[in-house]
């Protein structure tokens, strides 16, 4: 049976200022975006949407579920990250093999996953 779910397609962050998310995500990961208007800031990264919403009432945020966005080289990227002011939340650690995963908060607390997998491949 073949399955109807096509695989992720897009992570949502929200921020109360839009403005300043849509230039700290740009400096982070490395690129500008696609669609630019008050309601969402969409970025293509590697093929999966990141996408910016404003959020009016910031609300406590989950770390119950997160996206990670591969890396080639983690310690370089998560370095990265904590320059432009992301601050630690799980350190990297290897989970199995060659495996390396790490979260970080953004400036709006939310948690951007990062991992290393060089098994993971796109189809």
């Amino acid at each position: 049976m073949a399955t109807k779910i096509l695989g992720l397609r897009t992570t949502i962050y929200k921020s109360n200022d839009l403005a300043k998310a849509k230039e700290w995500y740009a400096k982070a990961f490395q690129t500008q975006p696609y669609f630019d208007q008050p309601f969402y800031v969409g970025f293509n990264i590697g093929g999966y949407e990141l996408g910016l919403q404003p959020e009016e009432f910031p609300q406590p945020k989950s770390d119950a579920v997160v996206s990670y966005w591969g890396v080639e080289n983690m310690n370089e990227q998560y370095e990265h990250f904590l320059k432009l002011g992301a601050t630690i939340h799980e350190a990297p650690q290897n989970v199995g093999g060659e495996i390396i995963v790490a979260t970080i908060k953004d400036p709006w607390n939310n948690v951007i996953g990062l991992i290393y997998n060089p098994h993971f491949k796109t189809e």
